[in-house]
């Protein structure tokens, strides 16, 4: 007689487009196909996502890089098992009108809205960089509404992803008669020098008790995830309206351009990329959120799939994917980039 196993996920967001392989990988029984159940929940602040899986109230998640180590850093044990988006654009997001410009220091005197604590740390670190101080702008923590401030008129600019903010802002902006390229982005991975957008890259983690007792239980949830991925990318637009069966709240067309905007960042391989890792443990040092003695908290180990090798220039890929992304924000629809292969890592 078989028998089900029970699994609990948190999303690091509430349930947007671009987390759809999750449910999918639910609705669609792959997930049952593996003897598993899933329980997924939305948190209500994105901030507390590392806590509440490092203290094993819930199994596994999503979170992003950055927020994955510095929350190893502060005690909690948890551990990256793959990725889900590779590197989505992450930058301060304004409008023409704030007065905000491509130069840094156009942020002086501004309110500049943030998610969680380490969107100001890097802000704050970025002033630094650019011969200012975090006193010459003001910081306003928004949460999960950015966009919504931006609006409102609550704050100059905000941290956003170029898939999610950008959109929602450019579909506003429509909305007013005006031009959706009225909304711009400062890149924090160009200002910070970076090379990459990877500390932003969102990831599947887990309590590192829970992995270490239930490695084939993660394996088999990896395996579910790793089909709706591919059912995901392959047939997108059967994929999307297998999601609004599940959210039909989100048949907008600011949520179809999410969705859309995002499809070039999922990561067609779930792994997680071991150059990635050493640059935003390294980043991560330069914040001072990271101990020089740290060492990456990541693995591939409930991967069952051969993971190809790549050397393909990071800076190229990022040019690439940033001519991709300008593309799609005109012509629409579900379209990848050149197939990315990323590097086996253990």
């Amino acid at each position: 007689m078989s028998t089900t196993e029970k699994i609990t996920f948190l999303l690091n967001w509430r349930a947007t487009p671009y987390h759809a392989p999750v449910y999918l990988a639910n609705s669609k029984g792959f997930f049952k196909e593996e003897g598993l159940q899933v329980a997924i929940f939305q948190p209500n602040d994105p901030s507390d996502v590392t806590e509440i899986i490092g203290s094993g109230k819930i199994d596994l998640g999503f979170k992003a890089m950055i927020h994955t180590l510095a929350g190893k850093a502060r005690g909690y044990p948890i551990k990256s098992i793959g990725s889900l988006l590779d590197e989505p654009f992450t930058g301060v997001v304004y409008l023409k009108d704030s007065g905000i410009t491509t130069d840094f220091q156009s942020l002086k005197g501004k309110r500049i809205g943030y998610v969680g604590e380490f969107g100001k740390i890097q802000i704050d670190e970025l002033t630094r960089h650019y011969g200012m101080t975090p006193e010459d702008y003001t910081a306003v923590r928004c949460g999960m509404n950015v966009s919504k401030a931006i609006i409102r008129g609550d704050i100059d600019a905000g941290i956003g992803l170029e898939n999610v903010q950008m959109v929602e802002l450019a579909e506003w902006l429509a909305s007013q008669g005006r031009s959706r390229d009225d909304v711009q982005m400062l890149r924090i991975d160009e200002l910070a020098e970076l090379g990459c957008c990877c500390f932003c890259t969102i990831l599947y983690i887990g309590n590192e008790k829970f992995l270490e007792e239930n490695p084939e239980k993660v394996r088999k949830f990896m395996k579910a995830c790793k089909k709706a991925t591919d059912f995901v990318i392959a047939e997108p637009e059967k994929a999307w309206a297998e999601y609004l069966d599940i959210f039909p709240y989100l048949n907008t067309v600011v949520d179809r351009k999410i969705f859309e905007r995002s499809f070039a960042y999922l990561s067609d391989s779930l792994a997680n990329v071991e150059r990635d890792w050493k640059k935003v443990t390294n980043y991560g040092k330069r914040l001072l959120v990271l101990p020089e003695s740290f060492e990456a908290n990541y693995t591939n180990e409930f991967l069952t799939w051969d993971i190809k090798e790549n050397d393909i220039d990071p800076t190229l890929n990022q040019q690439l994917m940033k001519e991709h992304q300008a593309s799609c924000a005109i012509r629409g629809g579900c379209r990848r980039m050149i197939p990315k292969v990323e590097k086996l890592s253990a």
